[in-house]
């Protein structure tokens, strides 16, 4: 029985190389020599093979650690939402039914928060026109929308094409019993989407922004993001905060006796405000006084926590994953990151568990992120990751081991390619550690990414020219596995034949609901 140390390199796909595949500029002789050497396939890292709706949609790391961590493929996110609309069960849900009788009994606003774009990886505008509609449809007298906008899963310049095709559906909306319009906004990476308690700041500015109506007042989003742009802001996820005037106040404060739902579908960056709507003991910034609203999220993002209390679409039960396997033949287990990927390597990996499936074959390690732009120190966590990853082979206590290197993924997401080159170089720089360490110790390394980004920073604008893209890719992920002489199975093969691969060296049969091995 082999023992195995997985390393996740986290936004390294497989690109076209050219100009914006920064995977392919950088200098990786460690990689290079890898996949010379050793037995490897490209894995599909999106669409339907990690439970999304189409090939057109990209992955995430979410999906790709669901997918990595359980060996089977889940509907996921947009998927699970489109569904729910289309067969009407998100609208006979008893949370639902609460939101809308509260506004309506009352009358009260009906406020939705989300990301505004079709990214498909936190939420689908497409959700909010829907959830828009049947709330006019049945009886809901006004509603407000709090955009979050985007460029990150969708180009860096596109919130007024959200925007203008949600202005078109307001339009129509709009009538003598149906008041509905944007109250505010602002880009993700600076209001309200913080994640894994990184940066409350950005929590507490969203909150200020949203709920109190605090902030720069413009007569539209579209006149908010015309005026940012030109003050410099040059991307839409760093769009500074704004709220929309309605003769001369906030158009929208939350306020006692609403309903609030935050219509993102990914868990992730959704937490953090639904413990500000819903804790009693708040200890991380000054809500001021907190209304008392009937909050609701589009799914449960913490199963264990209970967080959000209501919600509209059940998330997939994923079920045996890898750790259960593993736990239950006693096998020990280890699993570091940095805090911007702690929770892909334990929360998501898990099947959206919070807390060990098992206290005592689980070891968890969290090295703190770095609270400043990732291009600035694209290094980030590297290297105090690997050290940790190093440390505890060197032990001898685990037989499975895992790590997320974060940096080709949350670098590459801001738009800065010389960064990104410097943060691929600087993951082959600890593969070439954490290489050596396996060999010493006996160790079969596997490397893999979840999903590709730094390996596609440039597209094509209309025009004919080039931009800068910061959003996911669509491109295959390398799968290594550092053992002479395997013979691999030829076939299209995705994230989750990952495990049932694991399982194949540590010479444990593979659960009947699971993907095949990809080894012969």
């Amino acid at each position: 029985m082999d023992k195995i140390a997985l390393v996740i390199m986290d936004g390294v796909g497989i690109g076209a190389q050219d100009e914006g595949d920064m995977v392919w500029r950088a200098s990786t002789p460690v990689l290079d020599e890898l996949m010379e050497k050793y037995p490897h396939c490209c894995l599909k890292a999106h669409g339907t093979a990690v439970g999304l709706p189409t090939d057109d949609d990209m992955g995430n790391s979410e999906v790709g650690h669901n997918a990595l961590g359980c060996g089977q493929i889940y509907s996921q996110g947009a998927k699970l939402v489109n569904e729910s609309i289309e067969d009407g069960s998100i609208f006979r849900s008893d949370t639902w039914k609460a939101l809308l009788e509260n506004c309506i009994q009352r009358p009260s606003t009906l406020h939705f928060i989300g990301l505004l774009s079709d990214g498909n990886v936190h939420s689908n505008i497409s959700h909010l026109i829907s959830m828009l509609w049947k709330a006019k449809e049945e009886g809901a007298a006004r509603c407000r929308i709090h955009i979050l906008l985007d460029g990150r899963d969708v180009p860096s310049q596109s919130a007024l094409v959200y925007v203008e095709r949600l202005e078109r559906e307001l339009k129509k909306m709009n009538s003598e019993d149906f008041d509905v319009c944007i109250a505010s906004g602002g880009g993700r990476m600076v209001i309200t989407m913080d994640r894994y308690q990184a940066d409350w700041a950005m929590v507490e500015r969203g909150w200020n922004t949203h709920v109190r109506g605090q902030g720069r007042f413009f007569p539209d989003a579209a006149s908010a993001i015309g005026t940012l742009r030109e003050e410099g802001c040059t991307s839409d996820q760093y769009l500074p905060p704004f709220v929309i005037e309605r003769d001369g106040e906030a158009a929208g404060r939350i306020q006692d006796g609403d309903s609030v739902i935050l219509y993102n579908f990914r868990g992730d960056r959704a937490i953090e405000l639904s413990m500000a709507f819903e804790m009693e003991d708040f200890p991380y910034f000054n809500r001021g006084r907190r209304p008392e609203v009937m909050f609701a999220g589009m799914l449960q993002y913490d199963g264990d926590l209970k967080l959000p209390e209501r919600y509209l679409v059940n998330p997939p039960a994923i079920h045996e994953t890898l750790t259960e396997v593993l736990s239950g033949r006693g096998i020990k287990e280890y699993a570091i990151s940095e805090t911007q990927k702690f929770g892909h390597v334990t929360y998501f990996w898990n099947g959206n568990r919070s807390g060990k499936i098992s206290q005592e074959h689980e070891e968890y390690c969290e090295v703190a992120s770095d609270k400043v732009p990732f291009d600035q120190r694209p290094w980030m966590k590297a290297a105090e990751i690997a050290d940790g990853f190093i440390e505890a082979m060197d032990s001898g206590r685990y037989q499975f081991l895992r790590c997320n290197l974060a940096n080709g993924d949350m670098v590459g997401h801001t738009g800065n390619l010389a960064a990104a080159r410097i943060a691929v170089e600087c993951v082959d720089l600890q593969l070439a550690r954490i290489k050596e360490c396996c060999d010493r110790n006996r160790y079969v390394l596997m490397v893999v990414a979840d999903h590709g980004n730094a390996d596609q920073m440039l597209e094509k604008k209309k025009d004919g020219g080039t931009m800068v893209r910061t959003a996911h890719s669509l491109n295959p992920v390398p799968f290594i596995i550092c053992k002479p002489g395997l013979d691999l199975k030829a076939g299209e093969w995705g994230l989750a034949n990952v495990a049932p691969t694991i399982l194949d060296l540590l010479g444990i049969e593979r659960p009947a609901s699971w993907e095949e091995s990809i080894i012969e």
